[in-house]
């Protein structure tokens, strides 16, 4: 594969959800998903533009098993805005879990944005919540920034780091997924289903050896 030149102001890092409730010891965790910080850190000395994703739900979140009576993690239920599955409470607001890994070193990452802050509806991507019609203003925020390619490490792989380069790509950003800087959770196969949707979507998926950096020079 030819290497692929970060050095243009116009590129992106987003950092999806490496918070410690998705790292070992927390409510939803990864598996190995502590390994990846020192290499997002090397990362992120090589970009200029870096944006971390931080899921951020309410107490009582509609996709939180315990906030449906009789219903277990990981079962499936119907939203207004369609299929849902249900996880144990994680990423609460202002606790501990939610908080990002403490080895995270992006000292000059310019913006956090938190999602899944809607008490009724879910947010995977960080573009968009699960309802496909509410932005989180990402998009706006890097094209009025010149980015027109964003690069994508964190977790999980399976879910929120691959809605989140599907809606890139939907979005009109060239969107490439750094997968030695991914982990998944890999649920009734849902790992070989992203890697297809997005291969079919047209996003990049690279391993951080193909970047050509710095490009914070």
């Amino acid at each position: 594969m030819p290497t692929t030149d970060s050095k243009s102001t116009n590129t992106a890092l987003l950092v999806i959800d490496i918070q410690n409730d998705f790292t070992p010891g927390g409510q939803l965790a990864v598996p190995g998903g502590d390994e990846i910080v020192p290499l997002v850190n090397q990362l992120g000395r090589t970009f200029r533009h870096i944006v971390v994703a931080q899921d951020w739900h309410p107490a009582g979140h509609a996709s939180f098993a315990s906030s449906h009576a009789g219903k277990q993690p990981f079962d499936i239920i119907q939203l207004p805005y369609g299929e849902q599955k249900l996880w144990p409470d994680h990423c609460v607001q202002g606790t501990p879990g939610a908080a990002l890994h403490p080895a995270l070193d992006l000292p000059h990452a310019q913006l956090i944005i938190r999602k899944g802050c809607n008490p009724s509806i879910d947010s995977y991507s960080a573009f968009m919540e699960a309802d496909r019609q509410t932005p989180t203003g990402l998009a706006g925020y890097l094209k009025e920034r010149g980015i027109d390619t964003v690069y994508m490490v964190g977790l999980a792989l399976d879910f929120c780091v691959m809605y989140s380069a599907l809606d890139a790509r939907m979005a009109g950003f060239n969107a490439i997924v750094l997968l030695d800087a991914c982990r998944g959770i890999d649920i009734d196969g849902s790992m070989d289903t992203a890697i297809r949707r997005m291969q079919e979507a047209g996003v990049k998926l690279i391993q951080s050896s193909d970047i050509a950096g710095p490009a914070l020079a």
